[in-house]
């Protein structure tokens, strides 16, 4: 069979159990198992694949009707535009993050006055390290301190971190939450917290249901790590620093209440994602 046929019958193989996004799995994977780029796909249609090959291919699209996530296949996932390595001991890093991250970005390039002065900044749940290492390649006087419950997680945001050369600049602590951070003050608190309410999670697709337990529960109400956050930040922020977090799409309002009883706290415009959800808050230390 040729890598023409083997793409196409495996797409409709997917449709078939209605696999989302089908043609683009498929044709990831064969990426990756021949280890050919999207060109090469196209150029060698007509090659013929190997039977070992073939058969590796078609046990990947197996674990993809399984529900297992491609990024945890090919340990790859895209993010700001830098490569990242994934496994299942990490959430897979997503597009409403990077408006987390493009909003922290835009927001240290105008308020910073002193290029040479760096900028102290906190990433709490960072998981892959998607978000401090992203900051890490576009602000370059960025000093980072990023934190996870997780040894493992820890373990692939080091990778990360290597991986996109920007280790000298990130340190590295296992903590729950604040719980280990010595007490020195950061000019932004960045956060992408577990929101999901505990009893929603087994309504979440297969796929998202792979990812790692403990970077989905957001508590009962999803909002435990919210609450724990915005009680805290003010004592780890400079007078006018920054808190900016990531939410789910119908918790904005829950989350600004919750901060108006901590005075220290004032809340901005909501920041929308690029479907037009609330996707991210900033919280200015005030005094």
């Amino acid at each position: 069979m040729n890598q023409k046929d083997l793409l196409i019958s495996a797409e409709n193989t997917l449709k078939k159990f209605n696999i989302n996004d089908a043609h683009i799995k498929a044709k990831r994977l064969l990426e990756y198992v021949l280890n050919q780029k999207d060109s090469q796909l196209i150029i060698n249609s007509l090659k013929e694949v190997s039977q070992n090959k073939k058969t590796e291919y078609e046990a990947k699209i197996q674990e993809i009707i399984n529900g297992r996530p491609l990024q945890y296949i090919t340990n790859s996932q895209e993010f700001m535009g830098l490569n990242f390595f994934v496994n299942e001991n990490v959430l897979i890093p997503q597009p409403d993050t990077e408006t987390l991250v493009e909003t922290a970005i835009k927001k240290m390039k105008s308020d910073n006055n002193n290029k040479n002065k760096p900028i102290q900044i906190l990433d709490l749940c960072t998981g892959s390290g998607c978000i401090a290492i992203s900051i890490a390649k576009f602000i370059k006087n960025s000093k980072i301190v990023a934190t996870d419950i997780s040894e493992k997680a820890l373990q692939v945001a080091k990778k990360n971190a290597v991986l996109n050369n920007v280790e000298s600049k990130i340190e590295f602590i296992c903590s729950n939450l604040f719980q280990n951070i010595e007490k020195q003050q950061f000019d932004y608190i960045l956060s992408n917290p577990p929101y999901i309410e505990t009893s929603a999670i087994n309504n979440l697709p297969e796929d998202v249901k792979k990812e790692p337990y403990i970077a989905l529960n957001g508590g009962e109400d999803g909002l435990k790590f919210y609450k724990e956050i915005l009680q805290n930040a003010y004592k780890y922020l400079l007078t006018n620093g920054y808190l900016i977090i990531e939410i789910g799409y119908s918790q904005a309002e829950k989350i600004i209440n919750i901060c108006a009883q901590n005075l220290n706290l004032e809340t901005k415009t909501p920041i929308k994602d690029l479907a037009g959800n609330d996707r991210v808050l900033i919280f200015k230390k005030s005094r």
